[in-house]
């Protein structure tokens, strides 16, 4: 009698289970059916983890990066303040106001331009796209920081030949001269290596440290350069005795303009520096797990 109410009570559970006829076979798929659902369902509801963190450390790229971008702009606008207001403005004429183009550009392209180019492929928004057209941006805008750094040159050569000044005696103008050449050799490399399909998959992987190393180098000898080159421009200017100016010992607003200045800009390449050397920004890696955005073509990462 026990057994048989045993059975029973088998048979009404699996017919409860599974809405199948009563054989062997049926329940079986039935309950194999119905754990499959279950775990589906249990796997819905279970969040992402890894969402939270990734978009963390997205906000907080953005609350690093924001700063950033403000001090590049300050960095622009206080170097041609200080030009217009304390040099007397810009001309092309050989003078000293063709000097002042000098450091303007040197500035807007060797540190500001090269660093925002520099940190394009950390912003997040790049991850979730194809990366050849933020390769070509990031090539651009180096190209464009290139042209001016090589124009900002071309400015105090010519004001150091109509003067009768010589060139390339100090060590500002041996690291700034040295800094745009590597850099004229960093472009070219990038260019070769790692945008046109010329070179392989395996070459590509083997220079990115390289490449990226170069290119925080670069950045760190262009703030040197330009700290150097407004110290050595005070310097030369206030004397104390050239058209009644102060000398740089007393600190009139010049000098204590002209240090500000490059606070800022020993400011803006640290920002940047941050930013590279942060793991968590870089670009997720085409198979990484546990990302908030993965980009859409699953392309090698190069």
């Amino acid at each position: 009698m026990p057994r048989n109410v045993n059975k029973e009570v088998i048979k009404q559970a699996d017919a409860a289970d599974c809405p199948l006829p009563l054989t062997r076979l049926n329940t079986a798929e039935c309950r194999s059916e119905t754990l499959a659902e279950n775990q589906k369902r249990e796997v819905k509801t279970i969040p992402a983890p890894a969402d939270f963190p990734g978009m963390r450390s997205v906000v907080t790229f953005y609350l690093c990066y924001l700063p950033c971008m403000c001090l590049g702009v300050a960095c622009v606008a206080c170097v041609s303040l200080w030009c217009s207001r304390w040099r007397g403005g810009f001309a092309w004429d050989g003078s000293a106001r063709q000097f002042n183009w000098h450091p303007v550009l040197m500035v807007t392209g060797l540190l500001v331009l090269y660093g925002n180019g520099a940190v394009l492929y950390r912003i997040p928004l790049t991850w979730g796209q194809n990366k050849l057209p933020w390769k070509l941006l990031h090539a651009g805008v180096m190209l464009l920081a290139l042209l001016f750094s090589v124009l900002g040159l071309c400015a105090v050569f010519d004001f150091h030949n109509a003067a009768q000044i010589p060139n390339l005696y100090s060590l500002h103008s041996w690291i700034g001269i040295a800094t745009t050449a590597l850099f004229a050799m960093q472009w070219l490399g990038g260019l070769v290596v790692f945008l046109l399909p010329c070179s392989t998959m395996s070459l590509r992987k083997l220079l990115k440290p390289f490449h990226v190393w170069m290119g925080a180098s670069i950045l760190s000898l262009s703030i040197v350069a330009c700290i150097s080159g407004i110290n050595e421009k005070l310097f030369f200017v206030l004397k104390g005795s050239v058209n009644g100016s102060q000398p740089y010992s007393l600190l009139p607003p010049e000098a204590r303009f002209g240090n500000f200045l490059g606070i800022l800009i020993v400011a803006f390449g640290l920002a940047v520096l941050g930013i590279l050397s942060n793991s968590k920004w870089q670009r997720p890696e085409p198979n990484t797990e546990g990302v908030a955005y993965r980009p859409l073509h699953q392309e090698e990462d190069e």
